[in-house]
């Protein structure tokens, strides 16, 4: 039997919370039994909620906390006031080795801060980076970093992309995969001075395949699997990826209901038009994990349904198996020496 992945999950986190966090958190430990999870949050709400499921007794426990914290908080006097809220909990369960992750929808800004404060970072590792799958023409792409760290300085960026590069290949199964730089051309002499400055250090970095730079328009195309950028950049392309996602499925569906003719149409297309859509549902993804702490912090949108978080919760399954931090620790360690 394989060892349980023990993940702590912050029930009070997020706009549908509590109700589709434990929904989704208990739909994650009936799909695998090498889960076991630790909700964490107000007891009496949290078993209120249990008792519309079912689920093995033994994969479930509740972790007590009797504080949240709202979104709208300052985070850094949050995470030190707070210290019986349930994210605060939830990541000193990561810290002290009895849970191997977390997963939260609730303040963003808190999550980083106590990631990096409470479960800390791996040695060697100077910024962990958020870092959400975004669907493309050929799968997958690594966008890298999307809201950790505004304003990084080029040996940050390469660090992400090394990070990015071992989650792509363990995780996502991409061998050798591509990596590009956010930039307003193709051309290396193109971008601001951050790019500038970063561009020759990926290019001479020899454990990484650098294809150069990548304009936002060739994202969804598939053109590199590790897409690298600061936060103030990355946040932008993912909140137009959510928008345009959003507004062409509307649209789409719309468009299909105009006439007889498009509705008999639509019958018709329903089946395939439903599976290719799905693939353009940034939920079906699960969060973003914050690379290179100590133990595995991922981040969810605030709006998540249980979807999200069931898939969330599973990502920690595979990431937990496949060594991530451990491979994250060499890499970063053996560039150090």
């Amino acid at each position: 039997m394989s060892e349980m992945v023990k993940v702590a999950v912050d029930a009070m986190g997020g706009d549908n919370a509590p109700s589709e966090i434990v929904k989704g958190a208990i739909e994650a430990a009936n799909e695998s039994g090498s889960l076991k999870i630790y909700l964490v949050g107000a007891e009496n709400v949290i078993k209120d909620e249990l008792q519309k499921y079912s689920y093995q007794p033994k994969q479930v426990e509740i972790v007590n906390a009797t504080e949240v914290i709202e979104t709208a908080e300052p985070p850094v006097m949050a995470i030190r006031k707070k210290k019986d809220s349930s994210i605060v909990k939830a990541l000193q369960l990561v810290k002290s080795g009895e849970c191997d992750a977390y997963v939260s929808a609730g303040s963003t800004g808190a999550t980083l801060v106590g990631g990096q404060v409470i479960v800390g970072r791996l040695k060697g590792v100077e910024r962990p980076p958020l870092a959400p799958l975004i669907p493309t023409e050929t799968g997958t792409a690594l966008l890298i970093d999307c809201g950790a760290n505004v304003d990084a300085r080029p040996s940050h960026l390469v660090q992400f992309a090394k990070m990015g590069s071992v989650y792509m290949e363990s995780v996502m199964k991409v061998k050798n995969p591509k990596v590009a730089i956010v930039n307003i051309g193709a051309e290396e002499d193109k971008g601001n001075a951050l790019v500038k400055e970063t561009f020759p250090l990926l290019k001479n970095c020899p454990d990484i395949n650098f294809i150069g730079s990548i304009e936002a328009r060739d994202i969804p195309a598939g053109y590199a699997d590790v897409v690298v950028c600061e936060a103030f950049v990355g946040n932008v392309i993912l909140k137009l990826y959510e928008g345009v996602g959003g507004t062409l499925i509307k649209k789409v569906k719309a468009g299909m209901m105009t006439s007889l003719r498009s509705k008999i149409g639509a019958l018709l297309v329903k089946p395939a038009l439903k599976e290719t859509l799905k693939a353009f549902d940034l939920e079906q993804y699960g969060g973003a994990p914050l690379l290179g702490l100590n133990g595995l912090v991922v981040k969810t949108h605030g709006s998540s349904k249980a979807i999200e978080i069931k898939n969330s919760v599973l990502q920690c399954v595979t990431f937990k198996e496949q060594r991530i931090n451990d491979k994250i620790k060499e890499k970063i360690t053996l560039d150090d020496e």
